[in-house]
């Protein structure tokens, strides 16, 4: 099949170095194997969401050399597709009322039995039962990964009790729809990846290869987010954030034009997954180049 992969960002804020890391990578793979690159709007989860936030995103994409290759997606708008995976899955879904602190004195995982009593005055969310299943793959940079459902995840939510559908479903209905070959997104995502495979198996889904890049950190070695006010990175002087993502990537650019466009053409054949293990690193300080 012809190579397709995404960028699937959520409007919580502007665009910071560690989903530009993710966006340039899955941007070089793409061009490295001639294939498509499109955009998905994450836009699930209005109480985090912030007014103006996808726009924003979607035009400093744009300033730093990469825009989608089809119309954007906006998950918000697939809400049909999600309930009609939803409704395959009847029979491997339960309604659940427990919290996360519920579920701490279990570990923080809901296997199997509810620890909290129905509650006919609110919704309930909507559980997939974890099986006592390993489920193994090999990443395009981690190598092979393996994970128990029941054990390491226990029963994950698919639908909220808001009445938003959860990421897991959401991701692996869109991934099939947009015929994404590939998924090439940060390591925080890593664990995520059985949950998918899973999902995908149960809705007879294809399944991607997948391809996890090195988490980018702040100088305390948490996980940049813009929920901690990452710092935003520059649209309007894209050149050194862009050289930074770069060389993080493995893929520092020397003697062509200081361009965008120059950057990225150089950087294509470059991207290594073999030499992308390398854990999680900080991101550069204001004002390296």
């Amino acid at each position: 099949m012809p190579y397709r992969g995404r960028f699937a960002p959520s409007p919580t804020g502007p665009l910071h170095f560690g989903s530009l890391v993710a966006a340039v990578g899955s941007w070089l793979r793409a061009r490295a194997q001639g294939g498509a690159w499109v955009i998905r709007m994450e836009d699930i989860d209005p109480p985090r969401e912030v007014p103006g936030a996808a726009a924003d995103i979607l035009a400093t994409l744009a300033a730093f050399g990469m825009e989608s290759d089809e119309p954007v997606l906006y998950q918000s708008r697939r809400e049909g597709a999600y309930r009609s995976a939803f409704e395959r899955l009847r029979g491997e879904v339960f309604p659940c009322w427990c919290s996360r602190a519920d579920l701490d004195a279990h570990g923080g995982l809901h296997r199997g039995t509810c620890v909290a009593p129905a509650a006919p005055d609110r919704n309930p969310a909507w559980r997939l039962r974890a099986p006592d299943v390993t489920v193994a793959f090999d990443d395009v940079a981690l190598g092979a990964q393996r994970q128990n459902l029941r054990e390491e995840v226990g029963d994950f939510v698919v639908l909220r009790a808001d009445g938003w559908f959860a990421y897991q479903l959401a991701v692996v209905v869109d991934d099939a729809y947009q015929g994404i070959t590939e998924v090439v997104r940060g390591a925080d995502l890593l664990d995520s990846t059985p949950r998918q495979i899973h999902l995908q198996r149960l809705l007879g889904l294809p399944t991607p290869a997948y391809l996890h890049l090195p988490l980018v950190v702040d100088t305390e070695g948490r996980k940049l987010s813009k929920q901690d006010r990452a710092r935003p990175v520059d649209r309007g002087d894209p050149v050194p954030a862009l050289r930074a993502a770069l060389a993080f990537l493995g893929c520092e650019i020397h003697g062509v034009a200081a361009r965008v466009d120059s950057l990225l053409a150089a950087a294509a054949p470059r991207l290594d997954p073999r030499h992308l293990n390398l854990g999680a690193r900080a991101a550069p300080q204001r004002g390296s180049r």
